[in-house]
């Protein structure tokens, strides 16, 4: 298994559900250049994968101002983070999660959840609920991520 930059993330993009390629998609375009994609890779197939934002993403555009300062203060924002239905329960997302915190040691990190059985897992990898948010009716939680010992 390796952990790979997404240079052309058009394939990362077809393992996604639905709904989360409608939300990235259309945005691609303008949001490329200041967003990243990290992939875990198996046999040269994608297993996991997620997307780490130097701007507001456009699924966080309803709390711009929020996200604005977290970037100020030097917080990347993550997003669509996802393993592949038929690799679940085999401890991926923490390996997505622990080899980027080793790519980028002194990095901190924000992202928002909207489902709180999400909760354990973030926090076994570290990060911190904050507070909630409000998008429309739903609620938000929005959890940090902050290095040991930043050098």
């Amino acid at each position: 298994m390796t952990f790979e930059v997404c240079n052309n993330c058009n394939e990362f993009f077809k393992i996604l559900p639905f709904d989360w390629q409608e939300s990235i998609l259309p945005h691609w375009e303008t949001i490329k250049e200041t967003t990243k994609g990290y992939l875990l890779v198996e046999n040269q197939e994608i297993i996991a994968g997620g997307l780490v934002f130097y701007k507001c993403p456009p699924d966080m555009l309803y709390a711009v101002d929020e996200a604005n300062k977290w970037i100020k203060k030097g917080y990347l924002y993550l997003g669509f983070i996802y393993v592949i239905e038929e690799r679940r329960h085999q401890n991926l997302g923490s390996v997505w999660l622990s080899n980027l915190k080793q790519m980028f040691p002194n990095q901190k990190y924000w992202l928002t959840i909207e489902d709180l059985k999400l909760d354990t897992f973030y926090k076994k990898n570290e990060f911190k609920k904050i507070k909630t948010l409000f998008n429309v009716d739903q609620e938000e939680w929005l959890y940090v991520y902050e290095p040991k010992s930043i050098s």
